[in-house]
């Protein structure tokens, strides 16, 4: 049985890798754990709750010396020599910007995962703490904004005179900017919000907020669920939005990043200076080089025209207890997945994409960067989906009104024929074929692939012809006939007002 270690982060974290609650579910998964004192203190987890929980409380020493070390933060270099060799380090490691840690990670021959390189797919969605923390950051921006705000954030109309709302400008739509723009839509502020992601839009306007399309060319689709680098087109129309919008509003919040790369400078210092004195900027970028001109890490700056600007880099750790039991749910759900038997021995599987992309250092070695995972809902593109050229469609042959017409005609023409010359009962037959195939090609054909599901009724038409086919041959002479007549009736019926029935049901489960 393996031990689990849950440290005491240092500076000012007030987070910390395990609460009482998750405590119970790693010592379920068969480890025993251990608690280094004091280490949930500034997140209001005693150490009396911990060991009510199932607990040791242990030394600093003890903590460290344990088989699987769960932290928060990146380890200090005094830190990592506390570990012992061949033990797993699991916390925020920032792969990406700390090849030097990696270095020494494997340099004392430790295995170590990081938790912010776990790939952005459905079935990691559980254990993805940058969209944990991300949530909890954005609320929190919101919250420092109207702390600084002297304003309401809501319009009024009072005895004593009317109050406009506040307007709010969120630059990223990402977890961090829903996060924000649903916040502050709460509170009643005009929110925009920009993303140059196309496919955010109607999740911006889900939740209150207006969504500022920048006009160009090039679609800015995602394939890793990340935002990725910008063309010098949209950087130019957005930087005009950005400009236009800066003069208008009373708070920014900017929360864009690109995994690998600093953030890119969004509001310049010439936007700065053009907002309103009392106006607030909350650069949630600032830890990676920031997105406003002016911001500085961790601090809080005033400029010569009043406009606040903060660059604090622990939005999630200044809420400590609701971040440090989602941190540590999704290292429980990780451990889940690193513990198949429940015995409290770690088995990890460079086969399985997840534990392939969080493992940076493995006995000593670097694994870090891992394959790329594709994670895009959107199928690539290859050449039959390519867009089309003008050549190309030029060499299609394209159907006339006046050849249309001539078709629909001829099969008029044939159908009349067949009903005048072939005996009964073959008019009916080819009849009730005729009619399946139109309906089949304009209900099915004509229906986007995306809206076959809610609109599974209205291809009931089909099974309500079966019915009428049916119908025409429960009058045969034929016993057999009629047998068989009489149960289509039936199976096609049951189609018809199951399937009505399904989809009243799918429509209620989205009625207010």
């Amino acid at each position: 049985m393996g031990q689990i270690g849950i440290v005491a982060e240092s500076g000012g974290e007030a987070r910390v890798a395990a609460t009482p609650a998750t405590v119970k579910q790693l010592a379920g998964l068969g480890f025993d754990v251990v608690v280094e004192f004091g280490a949930g203190e500034r997140a209001s987890f005693t150490d009396t709750m911990y060991m009510a929980a199932g607990a040791v409380t242990v030394t600093r020493a003890e903590a460290w010396a344990s088989d699987v070390v769960l932290k928060v933060n990146p380890p200090h270099e005094d830190e990592i020599f506390r570990l012992t060799t061949g033990s797993t380090l699991i916390g925020l490691l920032s792969p990406a910007f700390r090849p030097d840690l990696l270095e020494a990670l494997a340099a004392h021959g430790v295995t170590a995962l990081a938790m912010d390189a776990v790939p952005r797919i459905s079935r990691a969605q559980s254990m993805d703490v940058l969209s944990s923390m991300a949530n909890i950051a954005g609320y929190r921006a919101v919250v420092e904004a109207a702390h600084e705000f002297g304003w309401f954030f809501t319009g009024q109309v009072t005895a004593a005179g009317k109050v406009p709302p506040a307007k709010v400008l969120v630059a990223g739509a990402g977890v961090a900017g829903l996060a924000a723009i649903g916040a502050a839509s709460s509170l009643g502020a005009i929110v925009r919000a920009t993303d140059p992601r196309p496919e955010v839009a109607d999740q911006v306007k889900s939740i209150g907020g207006e969504y500022l399309k920048v006009e160009v060319e090039e679609e800015m689709a995602s394939a890793d669920g990340y935002a990725k680098a910008t063309t010098d087109a949209y950087n130019r129309r957005a930087a005009e939005i950005y400009s236009e919008q800066a003069r208008e509003v009373d708070i920014i919040i900017t929360t864009a990043l690109i995994p690998g790369r600093p953030a890119p400078k969004l509001i310049t210092a010439e936007d700065v200076a053009s907002m309103k004195p009392g106006s607030v900027i909350v650069d949630m970028a600032a830890g990676q080089g920031g997105n406003v001109e002016g911001s500085m890490a961790g601090e809080r700056v005033v400029t010569d025209n009043g406009i606040v600007i903060l660059g604090y880099t622990d939005l999630a750790g200044r809420l400590p207890a609701q971040a440090s039991q989602l941190y540590g749910t999704n290292l429980v759900n990780l451990l889940k997945l690193l513990t198949p038997g429940k015995d409290g021995h770690l088995v990890i599987d460079f086969d399985d994409v997840v534990q392939r992309s969080v493992t940076v250092v493995r006995d000593g070695e670097k694994t870090w960067p891992p394959p790329a995972v594709q994670v895009s809902a959107a199928p690539a593109q290859t050449a039959s989906s390519a867009p089309d050229t003008g050549e190309e469609s030029a060499k299609r042959p394209r159907l006339t009104a006046r050849g249309k017409t001539a078709l629909l005609a001829t099969g008029i023409a044939a159908l009349l024929a067949v009903a005048a010359v072939a005996p009964a009962p073959l008019p009916q037959h080819f009849t009730v074929l005729v009619l399946s195939v139109v309906i089949g090609f304009y209900v099915i054909g004509k229906v986007h692939h995306a809206l076959h599901t809610p609109l599974m009724s209205v291809t009931n038409a089909i099974s309500g012809i079966i019915v009428v086919g049916a119908l025409l041959q429960i009058t045969s002479d034929s016993l057999l006939i009629r047998i068989a007549a009489a149960a289509a009736t039936l199976v096609a019926s049951i189609n018809i007002f199951g399937g009505f029935a399904v989809t009243r049901r799918m429509l209620g489960m989205f009625s207010k």
